[in-house]
């Protein structure tokens, strides 16, 4: 599938916001130590998560939310939990991190991000339902970022 202008847009303000959160310009907030190390485990997690998954994708990794031409859905290993689990490492590492080393300024720099995934998801979602006829049946089973509570 042809890349358009926003998917340029969602990968460079998605760069910005990384770029953005190495920096901290407000000192951090003292927080109890068995709070910081939960963040720290948190943080651990999402980072396995998300390089174990770069290594699921193999060829259909890609920073840009249009499927590639050889792109195939992926549904297993990671992709049976969440149906964006490089978003959701990345996530999970930005606020455990945001509770290890207490910052409000990464805080608020990690719910951007959360918003920009989000709309990110949304777009990438479009073009994969484009892509593949079976995605939305995969939309209905496997939660966004994380896992759907079956009740």
């Amino acid at each position: 599938m042809k890349k358009t202008s926003k998917d340029y847009l969602f990968v460079f303000v998605q760069f910005l916001l990384f770029g953005a959160y190495t920096f901290d310009f407000f000192s951090p907030l003292t927080i109890p130590k068995y709070i910081a190390t939960l963040g720290m485990v948190i943080a651990i997690i999402g980072l396995i998560i998300a390089v174990l998954t770069v290594f699921e994708l193999k060829t259909n990794l890609s920073v840009f939310p249009t499927p590639t031409e050889k792109a195939i859905l992926l549904t297993h290993g990671f992709f049976r939990f969440s149906r964006h689990p490089i978003y959701t490492g990345i996530l999970m590492f930005a606020f455990g991190y945001v509770l290890y080393h207490y910052s409000t300024y990464k805080l608020l720099i990690s719910l951007f991000l959360l918003l920009w995934f989000y709309l990110k998801s949304i777009y990438e979602e479009e073009q994969l339902a484009q892509k593949f006829k079976e995605y939305k049946l995969y939309q209905e089973k496997v939660g966004r970022f994380f896992p759907k509570l079956q009740m």
